[in-house]
Order: structure tokens, then C-alpha cells, then sequence
């Protein structure tokens, strides 16, 4: 039953659905979590050790954070795979392009296969700048997460990078939304309104938070 759920369409969109909802989920936890970087080095240390304690003494030392990331690498996965093997079977279902020259969908709906891309390549320089320090600027810092941050968006490139990439994310949450609510049957002719504008609204929220830790640093807010 499972092998026949995922060789169809439906199948593969419901899985990009509940795979994306888990991943926003994740981001505005994280989002919050960045935002103590206002608070100084203390708070945001302080809560970078907390994310490696949370379920103590039950669980291990950073045993919860470690299944937290197996669960996003997971849905990564799943995610990006069944958009690909959507995306294999729209060409292969219309190989030739539509007679109008004008496309109807939304500039979102139009880069979101690109939007993917972009936020792939983030996702692997991000850990490999924050997470293993291996592409960092001026010197990984292990147990100093306020200071690297700051390290990173000191730097002009980390900024191009990342701004870019959260305007990616933003476009991504505001269609990816409201399509998850339809493929979950939870859209419907008097909720689409307000899902468009809890998108809208979510996508926004999103984005401006995380591009604030950026221009904080760059403003001197965060130093």
C-alpha cells in the first residue's frame, strides 16, 4: 500500500506537503532562536548549549538535537525527491511548451523549482559555514555560535548569500503553503483566503526575521 501511496502523484505531493510543513515547523522555532542574537552573546550562547541539553537527564547529551536533525534531514529528503520525480513527470506528460506566450501562474509558482535549488546549495554552505565551521571566516569558533554568526555577516559575500537565500525562502513558504493546505484537503472555497494571506503572512514573518540577524550585524545592532 505504501509502494502504490508514493508511485502516484497524489502520494508524492502529500509527502511533499507533510514534509514541508515539518521543515516550517522547524524554521520558526529556529527563526525565534535566532532572534535572541539582539539579546547578546550571553542569551544566544546560553541558548545554543540549551538546544544540546533539552531532555536531560532522560536523554543524552545532545541526543534530542541530533534526532531533531535526522527528522529534517529526512523530510530534506523526501521533500526534494518527490518534487524532482513531480517535476520529471510534468515534462514527460508535456514535453512541448503551452501555445501562450503569457504564464498564468504567480512569479512564486514560476521560481519554485528554482527557489529548491537555491535553497539546497544554502542549506549545504550554511552547515558547513555555521555548523562544521569548514568555509567559515575568520577563525571557527567551536561553543562561541554569537560569534561566528557575527564572523559570517561581517564578511559581504555571507550577506549576499543568505539575503538571497531567505528572499528564496520566502517566495517558497508563501506557494508552498497554500498548496499543502489543498493537497491536504484542508483548502476549500471559503478558506482560501485566508490560507493565501496566512501564507503571505507567514512567508513575510519568515523572511524579515531571519534577514534582521544579517543587518543587524551590518547596522552594528549586533557586534
Amino acid at each position: 500500500m505504501a509502494r502504490t501511496m508514493w508511485d502516484s502523484s497524489v502520494g508524492k505531493k502529500t509527502v511533499m506537503a507533510v514534509s514541508g510543513l515539518v521543515m516550517l515547523l522547524y524554521l520558526v522555532a529556529h527563526v525565534i532562536g535566532n532572534l535572541k542574537i539582539f539579546f547578546g552573546a550571553g542569551e544566544f550562547n546560553h541558548y545554543a548549549h540549551w538546544l544540546r541539553t533539552v531532555g536531560e537527564p532522560f536523554m543524552h547529551y545532545a541526543w534530542t538535537l541530533w534526532l531533531v536533525r535526522i527528522v529534517l534531514v529526512v523530510a530534506v529528503v523526501a521533500h526534494a525527491t518527490s518534487a524532482y520525480q513531480l517535476s520529471r513527470r510534468d515534462i514527460k506528460a508535456r514535453p512541448t511548451k503551452y501555445v501562450h506566450g503569457k504564464p498564468r501562474a504567480g512569479y512564486a509558482t514560476r521560481t519554485m523549482r528554482w527557489g529548491g535549488i537555491i535553497l539546497a546549495l544554502f542549506i549545504v554552505w550554511h552547515i558547513l559555514d555555521l555548523t562544521t565551521g569548514t568555509v567559515h571566516s575568520g577563525g571557527f569558533q567551536e561553543g562561541h555560535p554569537y560569534q561566528n554568526v557575527v564572523d559570517t555577516f561581517s564578511t559581504w559575500y555571507g550577506n549576499v548569500i543568505y539575503i538571497v537565500a531567505m528572499l528564496a525562502l520566502g517566495l517558497h513558504i508563501r506557494h508552498g503553503f497554500w498548496s499543502a493546505a489543498q493537497t491536504l484537503g484542508v483548502g476549500s472555497r471559503t478558506r482560501d483566503r485566508a490560507l493565501k494571506v496566512t501564507a503571505d503572512v507567514l512567508a513575510l514573518l519568515l523572511t524579515a526575521g531571519f534577514i534582521a540577524v544579517p543587518v543587524g550585524v551590518m547596522t552594528g545592532v549586533v557586534s
